[in-house]
């Protein structure tokens, strides 16, 4: 599932691209036709993400709302946009540009009301990429908490935005281990993983890309997969550890992997 840093990398491109004048919105799969006709025409606003959700802000007062899930992908390209290929849950065409970008496979594409969006910001916890993120109370939740911080971080109740290889990475950066208890994380020790996140989060919507290994440990061993830069532990269950040489341990946690370094981030 796409990271926080994604949605918000496309919402920067929807609102440099479609902001600001009219767009055209279409469903050719037929199944977001009704809310499509409700926008279609209409002048976007702005978009904005928060945590993993892209919200497509409308002059009427109507928001789209779009979580990507598992298998959710936008594709852009320039006018004109040729015949829709495959499941293409929303078309937006026009805006400030000339560009089109064609939404296939989300978990969720729909059409809020204000007090929908109100709502579901709510539930959100807080977002490291939003300045009006609100760290001091994700803190006093977790201290509050006695599952493990390797699920509070996940919890997007609590943080929204981070995924499993943030939540990987900056555990092991700060050498916290997972199943450390939400109670046992001191005010500092949270302040530094905040911290952390909001330096590293930003470089993933600037570059598309995750890069979580500091300078100097960006060598050795290559990456999980050719094509992303290296980490620390994230896929890498049964290497040596970068720092130490411990075999990296990997588990599930509340039904996702977890990956961290035994030695690294003792319990």
């Amino acid at each position: 599932m796409p990271e926080g840093h994604t949605l918000h990398r496309i919402a920067g491109l929807h609102d440099a691209r479609f902001s600001g004048a009219a767009v055209r919105v279409s469903s050719p799969q037929g199944r977001f036709a009704e809310g499509a006709a409700l926008v279609d025409g209409q002048v976007l606003e702005r978009a904005e993400a928060v945590g993993k959700h892209l919200l497509h802000h409308y002059a009427s007062g109507l928001t789209v709302h779009v979580h990507l899930g598992l298998y959710g992908k936008f594709s852009e390209s320039g006018l004109p946009m040729g015949e829709p290929i495959g499941q293409v849950r929303m078309r937006m065409v026009g805006g400030a540009t000339d560009f089109g970008t064609d939404l296939r496979g989300p978990t969720a594409c729909e059409v809020l009301l204000p007090p929908e969006v109100d709502a579901l910001v709510a539930r959100l916890g807080a977002d490291p990429l939003r300045a009006d993120a609100d760290h001091e109370r994700a803190g006093a939740r977790i201290r509050r908490s006695r599952r493990a911080i390797g699920a509070l971080l996940m919890d997007q109740a609590v943080i929204a935005g981070v995924g499993n290889v943030y939540r990987a990475e900056v555990l092991f950066r700060h050498g916290i281990s997972p199943f450390r208890p939400g109670t046992s994380i001191t005010a500092s020790e949270w302040d530094a993983l905040w911290a952390d996140l909001v330096d590293l989060m930003p470089i993933g919507v600037a570059t598309g890309r995750m890069h979580v290994v500091r300078p100097e440990h960006d060598s050795g061993a290559p990456s999980y997969a050719k094509d992303r830069p290296r980490t620390y532990v994230y896929r890498r269950q049964g290497q040596p550890c970068r720092m130490c040489a411990t075999p990296v341990a990997h588990q599930v946690m509340e039904g996702r992997n977890l990956f961290w370094c035994p030695t690294c981030q003792p319990r």
